[in-house]
């Protein structure tokens, strides 16, 4: 097994590590939302899911492993988003809005347009 290999495997394991703890996390506290439910906290385990943990297998399957700065930038976007899937969730909950919320969506896309963007025109890796 290669380095790059065994490193996108670790990636494969952390998206679904934590899949599975947005995926508790949000049933613990729809359970003590007191019968109020929101969306963006019951699927907030999907971003990690299929952002993270599908294209790392997908990246497996098809043996292609992309540069550290892209893994960086492709984790903080997902990172991202799924902190700002939460954070309206818990909004919709308490049953308030918060106009800085837009911002979530927009940090994650950029951060992950930057990495597929490195795939694209790849930046010299650090030593």
């Amino acid at each position: 097994m290669s380095t790059s290999e065994k490193e996108l495997k670790q990636h494969l394991r952390g998206h679904l590590i934590a899949s599975g703890f947005l995926a508790v996390f949000g049933g613990i506290y729809e359970l003590f939302s007191h019968e109020v439910y929101s969306g963006w906290m019951i699927f907030s385990f999907a971003v990690p899911l299929l952002l993270g943990a599908l294209l790392y297998a997908l990246l497996l399957h098809v043996g292609k492993a992309p540069g550290r700065v892209f893994l960086n930038l492709w984790n903080a976007g997902v990172a991202c988003l799924s902190v700002g899937s939460v954070f309206q969730g818990v909004l919709a909950i308490y049953g308030t809005t918060n106009s800085l919320i837009v911002v979530y969506p927009i940090a994650g896309g950029i951060l992950m347009l930057l990495g597929l963007t490195n795939v694209c025109l790849p930046l010299p890796e650090a030593k």
